[in-house]
C-alpha cells in the first residue's frame, strides 16, 4: 500500500531560551527550514503568547510546517506533514535542529492516508527516500 503524505514529528530539547521566545527569529527558522527543504510556501502565520512561548504554521503545496515552544523548559515541537516526494526532511530537520541552537532531537515518521487501494490509484508523486540520520 501507498501512503497519501508523511508525518516527521520532531522533540527538539536544549534551546536556548531567548530563542524559543522570539518570533522573529522561530519564524525566520522555520521558514528557511522550508525553503531549503524545497516545499513550496504558502503562507506563514506565527504567534507571540505572553508571559512566553511561541507558535506558528506555514502553510506549504504539500501540506504544512508547525512548531509550538515552551521557552521555559527549552522545549520546542515541531510537525511536518508532506506528501509527495520533492520535500526533503532530513534538511528540514537538520536546519531547524541548527537554528533552534537544540542540545539533541528525537524524529518520528509515520506514514499518514495509507489507503486499502490499488497503487495506480493513488495519484501522487512515489514514496520519497528518506534517511533520518541523527545529525553529530
Amino acid at each position: 500500500m501507498k501512503s497519501l503524505g508523511y508525518h516527521l514529528i520532531l522533540e527538539l530539547e536544549g534551546c536556548p531560551e531567548a530563542v524559543l521566545d522570539d518570533r522573529k527569529a522561530v519564524r525566520r527558522v522555520m521558514t528557511e527550514a522550508v525553503e531549503a527543504s524545497g516545499a513550496t510556501m504558502i503562507q506563514p502565520f506565527f504567534h507571540q503568547f505572553a508571559p512566553q512561548g511561541v507558535s506558528g504554521v506555514v502553510i506549504i503545496s504539500e501540506s504544512h510546517f508547525s512548531i509550538h515552544t515552551w521557552p521555559e523548559y527549552g522545549y520546542a515541537a515541531v510537525d511536518i506533514f508532506t506528501c509527495g516526494d520533492q520535500i526533503d526532511m532530513d534538511v528540514a530537520a537538520n536546519m531547524l535542529r541548527r537554528g533552534l541552537q537544540a542540545q539533541t532531537v528525537q524524529k518520528m515518521l509515520l506514514s499518514r492516508g495509507m489507503l486499502d487501494l490499488p497503487d495506480e490509484m493513488i495519484r501522487h508523486k512515489p514514496e520519497p527516500a528518506l534517511h533520518l540520520v541523527p545529525e553529530t
